[in-house]
């Protein structure tokens, strides 16, 4: 069926920042008319068919479709957390045209058949668009590399042993030699596990009052140091997930500043919340890398605003019940975030630290840079399309969520800001009002 949005204000990094109404036909966009497009750059409506959809987009933003590239889908093997329908329609409902999922699955995503598989029950979920990420080592054990070519050629997007680091130095210039030459990008999980060692926190005063063994910042930012060096080396791509210390921000501001092809991102929760989340053992606060202080908080959102830290991905980790209510140092690390990671970025442009626009390059625009996507509300692209209010305030209810995860500390906030539709290829595959 044709769509007609109209009314909305059209946010497209780059290319369109204005009112503007999109007809949609065929899973493309098929016409653009806003006041400041130029004829080159916009086709007349004209008459609609009789058939077509209209969406009111009045007082909205309409923005490219959102790109989360750090989800855990837990399908195959652990669809008791999630699988992989109830993970892409969280996706969808948070706003996600295309998400990402890591490869700790059971078995794990390190062969074309659970590619091949994680692809075709995405296809059959037909709501946000699943990207497998496969193994870089076999197994994730960090001993052998993984066959990228024929990853690639079953479907994988990227390679990542996400929640398992490549310890070994000599693997991970291998690994990255090797997705250099089938241009896949190494997503990096930087974790010293020597000097993380039995930690389950953020070391600091919060640890020590607690009792806790903490995890030092430089568990993290040594292995971003090493991997950046790697990646300097190689010339390889290398993206460095949730970043969370001020040391790692400044070693990837250095590296970019002299033209090494890494990005980085980071997740909501490490520029909302601090070790100070983790009080009365709130084991929905605990996660890997650990929450940390407000020095470091402060150092992530300087990242952001600077643009050393490219995109925001969720991290969406679901757990079971049973995983997380139990003694802090026995729960297990994540929390969920697809349906909570919009609202929480746009406090990032309510506190002035980005603008619209560039949140939306680090939620869509980045993100599809990074991967080799393409998105964008011009004529001819598939139409992946997110509208937003951002002026209306709802309260976090995990018990409403989509996802079969509960495992959020931002149960019963009050946030601002939330995806009404999500379209994907032309297809509404969300609509908050039904």
């Amino acid at each position: 069926m044709p769509i007609l949005i109209k009314g909305g204000h059209v946010t497209d990094p780059g290319n369109l920042d204005g009112p503007a109404d999109i007809f949609i036909a065929e899973g493309k966009i098929k016409a653009v008319i806003a006041p400041n497009l130029s004829a080159k750059d916009a086709e007349p409506i004209g008459d609609v068919p009789e058939n077509t959809q209209i969406i009111d987009a009045t007082g909205k933003i309409v923005v490219p479709g959102l790109i989360d590239m750090h989800v855990h889908l837990r399908e195959p093997g652990h669809e008791n957390k999630e699988t992989i329908l109830t993970g892409c329609m969280a996706a969808a409902a948070g706003g996600f045209s295309d998400i990402c999922c890591m490869p700790n699955t059971n078995p794990v995503n390190d062969n074309r058949e659970v590619t091949a598989y994680i692809l075709k029950k995405a296809r059959k979920a037909a709501v946000a668009r699943a990207y497998p990420v496969a193994g870089i080592s076999k197994g994730l054990a960090g001993k052998t590399l993984c066959e990228y070519g024929d990853l690639k050629d079953a479907g994988a997007i990227a390679l990542s042993d996400d929640g398992f680091p490549v310890m070994d130095s000599g693997l991970m210039r291998s690994a990255l030699e090797s997705a250099k030459e089938f241009d896949l990008p190494i997503i990096s999980h930087c974790e010293d596990r020597l000097l993380a060692a039995d930690g389950v926190m953020n070391e600091g005063v919060v640890a020590r009052r607690l009792g806790f063994s903490g995890i030092p910042n430089a568990a993290e930012a040594a292995m971003v140091m090493r991997d950046i060096l790697l990646c300097e080396l190689t010339g390889a791509r290398l993206h460095i997930a949730h970043v969370s210390t001020k040391e790692s921000v400044r070693a990837i501001r250095a590296a970019k500043s002299r033209g090494v092809p890494v990005s980085a991102e980071t997740a909501p929760h490490y520029f909302t919340l601090t070790h100070e989340a983790v009080e009365n053992y709130n084991t929905n606060a605990k996660m890997n890398p650990p929450l940390r202080s407000p020095r470091d908080v402060q150092a992530v959102r300087e990242g952001l605003a600077d643009g050393t830290i490219d995109v925001i991905a969720s991290d969406h980790a679901p757990h079971s019940i049973t995983e997380k209510d139990v003694q802090f140092e026995k729960a297990a690390n994540g929390i969920i975030g697809l349906e909570t990671s919009l609202a929480l970025s746009l406090n990032l442009v309510e506190e002035k630290i980005v603008t619209l626009p560039e949140l939306i390059k680090k939620m869509s625009i980045n993100p599809a840079r990074i991967l080799g996507l393409e998105k964008g509300i011009r004529v001819g692209e598939k139409a992946d399309i997110t509208i937003i209010d951002t002026e209306t305030a709802h309260t976090v209810d995990a018990a409403t969520f989509k996802s079969q995860g509960r495992n959020t500390p931002f149960d019963g906030w009050i946030l601002k800001g939330r995806a009404v539709w999500t379209l994907a290829g032309g297809k509404i595959i969300f609509d908050e009002i039904l």
